[in-house]
C-alpha cells in the first residue's frame, strides 16, 4: 500500500528546503524541460514500480535534468524512507561548517533489514579474531551479507555521482525488471552517502544557476562552466576533504571515518568527477601501490574492474584502467577504508560541470549521461559485492588475523612509544587522531624500561599485534617506500624533461609532520600499561590560583597557543618572555607567557582557571618576580601581546587550498580569528587597524604582482612601516621578492648549471653562430634552457633547523619537519638585510619523510625557510614553504603563531 502522497512529501521537502527555495524550485522551467518528451533509458529492463517515489514526483525534476541541491537530496532520501523503512534506513552523521545535515542511508532487503544492528554487531566481531574465533568467524561469513558503501560528491563540483546515488537508491527499490536486485539485497547492505560536502556542492550550484541563460551552453568558455574563486570543490573551510582522511580536521571527514568504524563496509567506492576530455576510469589502480596493503585486496579489484567493463562494454561506455589514479597515499576516501581491510577503489567519470558540455574533438555529452555512468559502475559494483559475499567476508576476517600476526611476529617495530617529552599537546593530540581510527593504544603508569631504554610515566605505547597493524604502520613509520621499478621510470623521465607520475606526496609520516617523539621497540611492552580513549585536548592545570604576582605558561606547544588566543580574545593582558629564565629552581623556555595580576581584573586566577581547562594548558601562579637567572618579568626581553586584528588576502590570486588552510590553522586549530579581506581591496586598502596581514601561497590563475602590482606594493611598504607584520607563505614570497616589489631581500633560485650552453648568441639580423654537435648529450646542452627553475617536488617531508635566540624561533623545537613542493627555492638573505629563523638541513640530514630529487636535495641545504625582516616600525615575515598545508603539520604551529602574535608583540605600530 503506498503510504505517501506528493503532498506530504512537498511539506517535508519545504521543511528541509525553506519554502521560498521551494517555490522558485517550481516556477523555474527546467532548462533541459524538452528531455521529458522522450524517456531517457537508465535500465534497458528496470520496468520501474510507480508507487515508489521519483525524484520528479519529491523535488520537480527528473534525475539529471537538473543539478540537485543538497536539501533535495535529503528530502528524496527521507521520502524513500518514508515509503520503504523495511528496505531503507537513514543516518545522520554530523553537520557541516555551515549547518548542513550529513546522512547515509542502508537499503537492503526486509529480512536484512529487520537483523541490521545483529548485522553490523557481526561486523564488528569479525573485524577483531582477539573476540572472534575462526569458527565463529565460519559461521558469521556464511551467515552475513556483505556491505558495500557507496560515497558521492566529496569535491562539491564533481556533481554527477550525488545525483547518480538516488538513482542507485530508486532503482534498487523500484526495477522490477533487473533480475540482479533481488541477490543484491538479499547479499549485501548497500550504504549509500549521497554528497559527502554539502557546503561545495551547493555553492557550486548557486554560481552554476546565475549563469545559465536561455538554455545551456556547451562551450567551456562559458560562465556556466568557469567557476569564480573558490570553487565548488572545497569545503566552507576550502579544504580538498580527499586527501584529509589521515588526519581528519575536518567534520565532514570525522563523521565520515567514524560511521565507516560502525558498520565496517567489506567495500567501498569513492566516485568523483575529472576533466570533460576524459572518460571513465574505474579499479585497478594505477602503481605505486602502498606496501602495506595485503595481496587479496590487490587481487579483488580485478573482479570489481572486470564487472564493471562488462557492463560499460554493452553500453558502449569508454574506459580505462590501471593509469593516473594510484594507490600510495593513504589519506584518500578510497585509500583509507583499505587500512583496516576493506576493498577501497575510486570511480571517476568524464564531468561536464554543467547541463552540456563540449569537448575538444567537437563532440557534447549532457549532464544526464554523466549520471548514467556513475549509476551503471554502482549497480555493477553492488553485484559484484553479491556475487562474491563469501570471499568478501572471509578476506575481511582474515586481514584481521594476519595483521595481528604479522604485528605480533614484528622483531624490529612491534610496539611504538610516544614519552611526550618534547611536545605534550601535540602527541596528545596525535593519540586523539589514531584512537579516532580504531588504533589501540596503552599509557604507561610508571616509568619503565623498552629495548634498552627508559621512558617516562605518561609513555603512550602502542602494540602493533592489533587489527589496526598495517595502519599503525602506513602512518606512523618514518618512512614509506615507493616500488623500485616506479621510482627508476619517474628518474628515466626526468632525465628526459618529462613530467612525473607521482599522484600526490611522498611522505606523511604522522610523528614526522607533528614533530613529536616517537622510538620503536621490537618487543612488546607487558607490564604497567592501562588502555585508554582520548580526546584530543587534555584538560589543563592551573598551580597555585591565589599567587599574588604573576602566572606563567610554557611557550612551545598548541596548548600555550590556544591559551594565548583565548586570553586575548578574554581581553586579558598578556606578555612574553623572549629569553628563557630560571625562577624558583624551574627553568622556563623563551617564549613563556606572563598574566601579571597587577594587570588583569581580580578575577584573574579563575579566569585562567578555566582557560586552562578548555586550552589543555599548564598554568603556574607565582607570589614573586624574581628570577634566579635571566632576564626579569620587567625587563626588554619581555613584551606586552597587543590585542591583534588578523586580516588575510582572500580571492584572487590566492591558492583557495593555502587561504582556507591557513584561515583554519589560525580560527579553528589555534583559536584566533581571522578578517578576509578581497585581495584586490588590498591595493589601495587603509589596513591601520590590522596588527598582521598573511599573504596566503597563490593560485593557478594569477599573480599578486598581476592583482596588486607595485601599487598595491607601496600601500603595503607604508603599512610595514608604520608597525604593520606582513607575512607571506610558499608562492606568495613570488610577489614579496619580485625585483620591482623587495618587500623581502630574497629571490628565488635557477636550477645550478655548469657550463654554459654554448652557439646561444645571435646577431641583430637573426642569425646565430654555428654549433657543432659531437653527442646527444652536446645536443641536450644546447636544448637546455640557460635558465631554468629546479624541478618540482610533488611533495616531501624535509627537516628544517631553528635559530631558537631569535624571537621568531621562541619556544620552536630545534629542528621542524617542513613539506616541501613545487620548485620554490630560495637564496641566502646576508644578515645586515634580513634574519633567516630557519633553514633546510644539509643535503644528507635533508630528507625526514618520503622521495625527493637529488638535484633539489643538495641544492635546497642550507637554504632559507623562515626570515624576517625589518622595514620602519614593523617586519616582513616570509615562509619558503607553506606552514599549514592541508593543515597537518601540527609541528609547524608554534613557528606560525610566534609569527602572527610575538610579531605583532615586536611591532611598534604607530596608532
Amino acid at each position: 500500500m503506498r503510504i505517501y502522497s506528493i503532498g506530504l512529501i512537498r511539506k517535508a521537502f519545504t521543511r528541509t528546503m525553506g519554502t521560498a527555495l521551494l517555490t522558485g524550485l517550481f516556477l523555474i522551467l527546467s532548462p533541459l524541460a524538452n528531455a521529458a518528451e522522450t524517456p531517457f533509458i537508465w535500465w534497458p529492463e528496470a520496468d520501474y514500480d510507480p508507487a515508489v517515489p521519483t525524484l520528479e514526483q519529491v523535488v520537480g525534476h527528473e534525475t539529471g535534468t537538473k543539478i540537485s541541491w543538497h536539501a533535495q537530496i535529503v528530502a528524496y532520501f527521507r521520502a524513500l524512507e518514508a515509503y520503504a523503512p523495511d528496505r531503507v534506513k537513514l543516518f545522520s552523521y554530523g553537520k557541516t561548517w555551515e549547518g548542513r545535515e550529513l546522512i547515509y542511508a542502508a537499503i537492503t532487503s526486509p529480512a536484512n533489514m529487520a537483523r541490521l544492528d545483529d548485522i553490523r554487531a557481526g561486523m564488528k566481531a569479525l573485524a577483531d579474531p582477539r573476540v572472534t574465533d575462526a569458527a565463529r568467524a565460519r559461521t558469521l561469513t556464511g551467515d552475513l551479507p556483505a556491505i558495500v558503501w557507496l560515497a558521492y560528491s566529496v569535491h562539491g563540483n564533481e556533481i554527477s555521482p550525488s545525483d547518480a546515488a538516488m538513482q542507485t537508491a530508486y532503482h534498487l527499490l523500484a526495477a522490477r525488471g533487473d533480475d540482479r536486485v533481488a541477490g543484491m539485497l538479499d547479499n549485501t547492505v548497500v550504504i549509500i552517502n549521497p554528497l559527502q560536502n554539502p557546503d561545495g556542492r551547493d555553492r557550486f550550484i548557486h554560481r552554476f544557476e546565475t549563469t545559465l541563460g536561455l538554455e545551456p551552453d556547451s562551450d567551456p568558455l562559458s560562465a556556466e562552466h568557469n567557476e569564480p574563486w573558490p570553487n565548488g570543490r572545497t569545503n566552507h573551510y576550502l579544504f580538498d576533504m580527499n586527501r584529509d582522511w589521515i588526519i581528519l580536521t575536518q567534520p565532514e571527514t570525522r563523521g565520515h571515518v567514524a560511521a565507516l568504524q560502525d558498520w565496517y563496509p567489506q567495500v567501498f567506492v569513492d566516485l568523483h568527477e575529472m576533466g570533460g576530455n576524459s572518460t571513465y576510469y574505474f579499479a585497478p589502480e594505477a602503481v605505486p601501490y602502498n606496501p602495506h596493503l595485503a595481496q587479496n585486496q590487490r587481487d579483488s579489484l580485478f573482479l570489481f574492474g572486470r564487472t564493471n567493463a562488462k557492463w560499460f562494454d554493452r553500453f558502449g561506455f569508454d574506459y580505462f584502467t590501471r593509469d593516473i589514479f594510484d594507490a600510495f597515499y593513504p589519506g584518500y576516501g578510497a585509500s583509507w577504508p583499505a587500512y583496516y581491510g576493506a576493498i577501497s577503489m575510486t570511480y571517476e567519470q568524464a564531468s561536464s560541470r554543467g547541463l552540456l558540455f563540449r569537448r575538444n574533438d567537437g563532440s557534447e555529452f549532457d549532464y544526464r549521461s554523466t549520471v548514467r555512468q556513475h549509476f551503471v559502475a554502482s549497480l555493477a559494483t553492488i553485484e559484484t559485492t553479491a556475487t562474491n559475499r563469501q570471499k568478501l567476508l572471509d578476506d575481511f576476517y582474515d586481514f584481521q588475523v594476519t595483521a595481528i600476526e604479522e604485528g605480533r611476529n614484528d622483531r624490529t617495530q612491534r610496539t611504538y612509544l610516544f614519552p611526550g617529552t618534547r611536545d605534550r599537546a601535540g602527541t596528545r593530540k596525535l593519540m586523539g587522531i589514531l584512537a579516532e581510527q580504531g588504533i589501540e593504544i596503552s599509557r604507561a603508569e610508571a616509568e619503565f624500561r623498552a629495548c634498552g631504554q627508559s621512558y617516562p610515566a605518561g609513555t603512550h605505547v602502542i602494540d602493533t599485534a592489533q587489527p589496526r597493524k598495517r595502519m599503525i604502520r602506513t602512518l606512523l613509520d618514518r618512512q614509506i617506500d615507493m616500488e623500485a621499478d616506479f621510482v627508476r621510470i619517474q628518474e628515466a623521465r626526468r632525465a628526459r624533461d618529462l613530467p612525473h607520475d607521482i599522484y600526490d606526496v611522498t611522505g606523511w609520516s604522522l610523528p614526522v609532520m607533528f614533530n613529536v617523539d616517537m622510538e620503536t621497540c621490537g618487543r612488546p611492552v607487558t607490564t604497567g600499561l592501562v588502555p585508554v580513549t582520548m580526546d584530543r585536548i587534555a584538560t589543563g592545570t592551573l598551580s597555585n590560583p591565589e599567587a599574588s604576582v604573576a602566572f606563567l605558561s610554557p611557550w612551545g606547544d598548541m596548548a600555550a597557543g590556544r591559551l594565548l588566543a583565548a586570553a586575548l580574545r578574554a581581553e586579558l593582558t598578556v606578555k612574553t618572555h623572549d629569553e628563557g629564565f630560571n625562577h624558583q629552581g624551574r627553568v622556563w623556555p623563551a617564549g613563556t607567557l606572563i598574566f601579571d595580576v597587577a594587570d588583569n581584573a581580580a578575577d584573574l586566577g579563575a579566569t585562567l582557571t578555566a582557560l586552562a581547562a578548555e586550552t589543555g594548558a599548564e598554568i603556574v601562579g607565582v607570589s614573586s618576580s624574581w628570577v634566579d637567572s635571566g632576564k626579569d618579568f620587567g625587563s626588554r626581553a619581555v613584551r606586552t601581546v597587543p590585542r591583534i586584528r588578523v586580516a588575510m588576502a582572500w580571492d584572487d590570486p590566492t591558492s583557495s587550498y593555502a587561504a582556507g588552510n591557513t584561515r583554519f590553522v589560525l580560527e579553528r586549530q589555534i583559536g584566533y580569528p581571522v578578517t578576509a579581506i578581497r585581495t584586490d581591496a588590498l591595493k589601495t586598502a587603509d589596513l591601520t587597524r590590522y596588527h598582521v596581514l598573511i599573504l596566503p601561497g597563490e593560485g593557478f590563475g594569477g599573480s599578486y604582482m598581476d592583482t596588486l602590482g607595485e601599487t598595491g606594493a607601496a600601500t603595503l611598504k607604508d603599512w610595514v612601516r608604520r608597525g604593520g607584520v606582513l607575512v607571506g607563505t610558499h608562492t606568495a614570497l613570488r610577489y614579496l621578492t619580485h625585483e620591482k616589489i623587495k618587500l623581502l631581500s630574497t629571490a628565488r633560485e635557477n636550477q645550478p648549471r655548469g657550463d654554459e650552453a654554448a652557439g646561444t648568441s645571435g646577431d641583430e639580423k637573426s642569425r646565430v653562430a654555428a654549433t657543432i654537435i659531437n653527442s646527444r648529450d652536446d645536443m641536450r646542452a644546447l636544448l637546455t634552457p640557460a635558465t631554468e627553475l629546479p624541478d618540482s617536488l610533488p611533495g616531501v617531508l624535509v627537516h628544517a633547523n631553528v635559530d631558537g635566540d631569535h624571537w621568531l624561533g621562541a619556544g620552536v623545537a630545534p629542528t621542524l619537519s617542513v613539506l616541501a613542493r613545487g620548485r620554490d627555492i630560495y637564496a641566502p638573505v646576508a644578515m645586515d638585510k634580513a634574519r633567516t629563523v630557519a633553514w633546510f638541513a644539509g643535503a644528507d640530514d635533508l630528507l625526514a619523510s618520503g622521495y625527493i630529487w637529488q638535484e633539489n636535495r643538495e641544492q635546497m641545504a642550507y637554504k632559507p625557510f623562515a626570515l624576517v625582516e625589518s622595514a620602519g616600525r614593523g617586519y616582513v615575515i616570509g615562509f619558503t614553504q607553506d606552514p599549514t598545508v592541508r593543515a597537518y603539520l601540527d609541528g609547524l604551529n608554534v613557528i606560525l603563531a610566534n609569527a602572527v602574535f610575538r610579531g605583532a608583540a615586536h611591532a611598534r605600530p604607530v596608532r
